[in-house]
This record gives structure tokens, sequence and C-alpha cells, in this order.
């Protein structure tokens, strides 16, 4: 795992001149578990350098390219050699378009110090969203540049987890450091409008003129602005290396940083306050961030730094308080920000998986989104999506459910005919406050691959899954149509989970694809007909779409033709048929009433058995204490002995063993307690859950479960 972190061109990444992005990387590569790990990338004619790993970028003078991207170009030559795992850049937005152009999928972190706004490669809403596209986190200095970044952006943005903010940081002194204070007033930047300087030096004048036994330090310098501060009392020291600073600033008693312009992050200030230092500052950018305990101007002119720090002075109480309370206040230490940059790329990396702990596993936010049938008024309550649901509650996750159904149904209208547009910016909507950490999507056909793309643009800790219980026998009903379905999204989610064997389906080649039974429920399942005599030998109930709720007229059904042909040839045994004939099919409470006085339930599915496929039927017979007909060329055997389900050939011998049970009422009571026990004990649906969490996330990878044996 190696870590490149890429500086502004022309940054001085030495002790003799270093800018406040140097000071920066310098402190928290020093302080990173990962130190060996990184590689500093920059351009800097000093001769004296941090003493972390640092590689300098050299190139010769020409004036027919831009150095800039000469620069650029240089470092993606060098990654080629290192193969960072992770690249960080500072301050220069403009390059992650040429970084991403050359390098591709690799980790881009980008690192604000600056106004976003006033940079090239991230002043426009465009320039932004394609940094958002781009960068795995975009760190800024302050809340304030954050909020800059933010200017325009759509509401889906502001709550990104992309978008961090890590303080600068500063070596913390003790308390004792406040013993040494001497009567100092310390003014430390460019000495320059923007800063302020032209109000400190007329103010100070008048402060040092009162209080003679005062003196100022003047700590900076700048050639493009000549500001004239004549007092005897006024050391006007020039540019100071970052140790000779921070030495005057232990000795300082007072410290101002009156900056005019927003700045966006004060690192006078936050040095100051780590030394303990009543600290001056005006209410510009993000200054007041700097601080915990600080005297902030309400204006800025002569009259009001002058007042501030006059009451300072006279004010010895106040101002060994505000000393006190700085030093005792101030956490934005150098390993404080360090664990937060190194948690950001363990967290990628995948080297501490917050995945991985039982703990964690147990308090995930998932987003389940399939169809709850809300607006059917309970007929469908007891289904798959549910049990699904319940698994992932009992195993202590934080779930919401999204209606993919019920939404489209209700908010399709002429501007919308199908509904699928509201649906999928609803769900962009729900993501932004619910932030999952697992989105799960069963038969959510409306939910676009697209907006899914964009969701893991969006939210890149969360994974995605997909689960499908329909048919999927070629020989089947809609065999084509439900290969597309799942296919639709396969490219797009982390693991896809299947009624059906994937080893039987020749158009799956994807590694993340995965069988899952039918998963049983125990607040659904709760007959025991094993327990009791039932006067119907045979139930099975079929229809022709459960949305449908009803026959539709004139529609051939192959189960149809083996029911009638069972029947003649069955002629004494008791059947309870619906959803055949005249007989509506059946549901909800009525449907389980009904069964509750069935001794055998037959699993027959539409179209060719299949590997290990079936309807949700077989958890309502097996579950409910009925012995379970099934084809043997589902290959159930595989799980399930003659002694827990009866297991048929053709029409011939499954008549054959419907007569035989149905007289053998001992045999009968055997076979469905013994087939519940297991059905409910292995494929129940806190397994199921489980299973699709594990698989999803790729952890507790060597657990085996029931049904992969």
């Amino acid at each position: 795992m190696k870590i490149g972190i890429l500086l502004p061109y022309k940054e001085n990444f030495s002790p003799d001149y270093p800018g406040a992005v140097s000071l920066f990387v310098n402190e928290t590569s020093l302080n990173s578990k990962f130190k060996k790990n990184i590689t500093v990338f920059g351009n800097t004619h000093h001769k004296k350098k941090f003493r972390i790993n640092y590689k300098n970028i050299d190139l010769f003078n020409n004036p027919l390219r831009s150095q800039t991207r000469a620069y650029v170009n240089k470092f993606i030559t060098l990654q080629k050699k290192y193969n960072f795992s992770i690249i960080e850049v500072h301050n220069r937005p403009s390059y992650i378009n040429l970084l991403k152009k050359n390098l591709g999928n690799k980790i881009l972190a980008l690192y604000f110090h600056n106004d976003p706004l006033s940079m090239d490669g991230s002043k426009t809403i465009n320039d932004r969203k394609n940094l958002l596209k781009s960068c795995y986190k975009i760190i800024f200095n302050s809340n304030w540049s954050k909020k800059r970044f933010l200017d325009g952006l759509e509401n889906k943005f502001v709550n990104s987890d992309k978008l961090v903010v890590f303080f600068q940081s500063a070596k913390k002194n003790k308390i004792q450091i406040l013993k040494n204070k001497k009567k100092w007033i310390t003014f430390v930047g460019k000495l320059n409008t923007a800063k302020g300087y032209d109000v400190f030096a007329k103010a100070i004048k008048k402060v040092l003129d009162r209080y003679p036994d005062w003196k100022a330090k003047i700590i900076g310098d700048e050639k493009r602005e000549k500001i004239i501060l004549d007092h005897v009392n006024a050391d006007v020291l020039g540019f100071l290396n970052h140790d000779q600073v921070l030495k005057i600033f232990k000795k300082t008693s007072i410290a101002v940083a009156c900056s005019r312009w927003e700045e966006p992050f004060g690192r006078t200030s936050l040095e100051a306050s780590a030394n303990g230092c009543a600290v001056v500052i005006t209410n510009k950018g993000g200054l007041p961030e700097t601080v915990t305990n600080a005297k902030i101007l309400e204006k800025l002119n002569v009259k009001t730094l002058e007042k501030t720090i006059v009451n300072l002075i006279k004010n010895s109480k106040l101002r060994t308080k505000l000393q006190e309370l700085s030093l005792k206040n101030f956490y934005l230490t150098h390993q404080f920000i360090t664990d937060k940059i190194d948690n950001f790329r363990s967290e990628k990396l995948k080297i501490i998986n917050k995945f991985n702990t039982k703990k964690s596993l147990q308090n995930l936010r998932i987003l389940h989104i399939t169809n709850f049938n809300e607006r059917l008024d309970g007929r469908l309550f007891f289904n798959t999506g549910r049990r699904i649901n319940n698994g992932f509650i009992r195993l202590g996750h934080s779930v919401l459910g999204f209606s993919d159904r019920d939404i489209q149904k209700y908010y399709k209208g002429f501007h919308d005919l199908k509904g699928a547009k509201t649906l999928n910016d609803k769900l962009k909507k729900t993501c932004y406050n619910y932030k999952p950490d697992l989105i799960i999507l069963g038969h959510a056909d409306l939910i676009s691959p697209d907006q899914i793309k964009e969701l893991k643009e969006d939210y890149p800790n969360a994974r995605f899954g997909q689960w499908f219980l329909d048919p999927l026998n070629k020989k089947g009903p809609d065999f084509a149509r439900n290969k597309d379905r799942i296919l639709d999204k396969i490219k797009v989610v982390d693991s896809t989970f299947l009624t059906t064997s994937p080893d039987v389906l020749n158009f799956l080649k994807s590694e993340n694809s995965f069988y899952i039974p039918n998963p049983s429920d125990k607040s659904f399942e709760i007959l025991d007909n094993y327990k009791k005599s039932c006067n119907v030998d045979v139930f099975f109930a079929l229809s022709h779409g459960v949305h449908r709720g009803v026959l539709k007229s004139g529609k051939i059904d192959d189960r149809i033709t083996f029911l009638k042909n069972l029947t003649s040839k069955t002629p004494d045994v008791k059947f309870d048929l619906y959803g055949i004939g005249k007989i509506q099919p059946i549901w909800a409470d009525h449907y389980f009433k009904t069964i509750s006085n069935a001794k055998m339930g037959l699993n027959l599915s539409r179209g060719a058995a299949i590997k290990y496929y079936s309807s949700d039927r077989i958890t309502q017979i097996v579950g409910n204490g009925l012995a379970c007909l099934i084809d043997e060329k589902t290959e159930y055997q595989n799980f399930f002995s003659n002694k827990e389900m009866i297991f048929y050939k053709n029409v011939s011998d499954l008549a054959e063993k419907i007569l035989k049970v149905a007289n053998d009422d001992k045999l009968r009571k055997s076979i469905a307690r013994n087939g519940k026990k297991k059905y409910m004990k292995y494929f129940n649906s806190n397994l199921v859950a489980e299973y699709i969490v594990n698989k999803t996330l790729e952890v507790n990878k060597n657990k085996r479960y029931f049904w992969e044996n």
C-alpha cells in the first residue's frame, strides 16, 4: 500500500521557506501510521527539505509549454513506476482532470487550503460536480471553505460523504508556558492590506505610545505592498522560519490575526492558540474555526482594534483567562488531524473495514428497495420481501423499507407516465437523508442502472445488492424478460441473489451471483399441521399474477393440465384446489386458514423444473407443517431426505406417493414435522438476510451456510 502526495507546483517543501500546505503535509505525514508508505512530490529549489520521504520533480525551463502541465505529466510518469494506492492532491483542483484522464480509476483525494471559488478547476458548478465524480474524498480546511464549494450545488451534495473538513493542526504546548509570557503583541503573516496589517500598524503605534513597557513583534514580508511601521517598541523581523515563529509565540501574550479578506483558515491564530496566547481575530472566513476562545472584532478599524488590545493589556485577569482557555480547550493537534486523515485512507483501502466487526454488523443502515404492497391493503403482506426485511431487522440493523411499486403507482402522471423519474428522484433524496451502508433491491425494475451508478459515486462506501425470485427456466414463463431484468443491474451491483442455482444459468458469468432459498419466517409460518388430524389430503393454489389477484379468463397454464391428470389418477384423494376453473385464488389470512386443514401441499411451479427453483409457496407449505410434495428435478434432495420431503419423478409417481401418505397419518406427520424443523432451522429469514449482508459486504467469508454445501 503506497500513498503519493502531490504538492502545488513551486510549493517549497522546505523548513527554510515553507507555506501552510507544506507545514500541514509535513506534520500530518510524520504523525501518520502510514509514514513509511508516503512519498511527497513537489518542486522547489531549496536544498534543505523536510525529513519525510520526498521526491523533487525537476523541470527544464521551456517558455513554449505550460510548466504546470509538465509538472503533473512528470508526476503521472512517476506514478506508473510507484503504483500508488491513493493519490492526494493539495490545493490544485486543476490537476484532478489530468490525473483522472491518465490514471483512470486511481483513488484521488483533493485537499482545499484556499477558497474553492477562487481556484482554477473549481470555480464553476460543473467544475465542482466533476471533482465530486472524480475524487473519493474532497477535504477542506474549514467549514467556511466547504460551504463555498457547495455554493450553487443541489441539496444532494450538501450531505455527501465525500466532503469532509480536516482543520489545520498545531503542536499543543503545556500550561507551564504561561509563566514565561512577556509583554509582547505579535502579528504573523503577509504585511498587506488583505491581512489587515495596515490597520494593525496604525493601531499598534497608538497602543505602544500608551504602554511603553509593551512590545510588538511583526513577522512576515510583502514585496508587492509597502506599509511602514516605525516605532521604537515595534520589531519588524521579516520572514522567519517556522521554528523561530513558534519560539516567539511561546513568549507572546497577545496575538493578532485581523484579516480583512475571507481567510479560509488562519494558521497564525491556530498556532497562537496552541501556544497559550490571548488571540484577537476578525470574523472572516474560517478564522473563528481556528480557536475555541478568542476576542472577535465586530468591525475591523483602528479604533476597534486599539480598544480590544488595550482592554487585554489593562485587564490582566481577562488576558490570563483567555490564555488558559486557549490551551485548555485546544484540540486541533497534529495527531488528532492525522488520525482523521488516516481513517479515510484505511476506510478506502479496506485496511480497517468497518464491516468486519460483530458490533458494526449489528448496526448497519440498510435501504431495502422492493414492493411492500402498501396499496394492496395487506393482501400480499406475507411475501418474501417482508421475510427478508424481518431478517435484516432481527440482525440488529436499521432498516428503511422503500416500496418502489407503491411510489411509482402513486406518483405517475402526465409528465411522468411510468412514475420512474419521480421514483429515482425520490431514491436520491432518501439516500441523501438516510445515508445507507447497504442498498438491497428486490425486483426494483424501475430503478435505473444509471441511478445506481450515480449513487455509487455520491456514496462510495455504500454497497449494492439485488435479489430475484421469479423462474429462470428456459421453457418457463417470461424467461427472456426475467433474464433481462437480472442483467439490467448486474454490472452496477456488488452481488446478485437468486432462488435458482446460478450454476445452471449460462447467461450468468458473474462471480458475485449466489443462490438463496425462499426464506421461512417464524412470525409468518406459525401453523403446525403435523400435530393434528386434517380433513384435506392435498392443498394447491395458483394465481395468474399476485398483483392481479384474480384469474385471467382464457389463460392457459401447464399446471392445470398436470393437476387434471393427477386428480384423474387419484379419485379417492381429497384435493383442495384454488385458482383453477372458476375458483379464485386465495390470499393473506384466508390462505392460512385454508391450509391449516391440509395434510400435504403440492409445490408445483410453472414450466420445467430447474435446479433449486421454487416459488415462495414452499415456505408456506413446509413452514406450516404440511408434508411437501416436490419434483425431484429441483434437486432439493441435496438439502432434504425422503424423511423430510416427498420427492416425485412424474405425475404417476406422485399419485402413488400421495395415496400412500394419505393413508398413513403417522408417516405424513413424521415427514411434515421433520421437514418443518429443518427448513425453519437452516432456511430461515435471519440466515438468508445475514447471507445477503455478508456476501454483499464481502465479510465473514469463512462462514458456510447449509444451502452452500
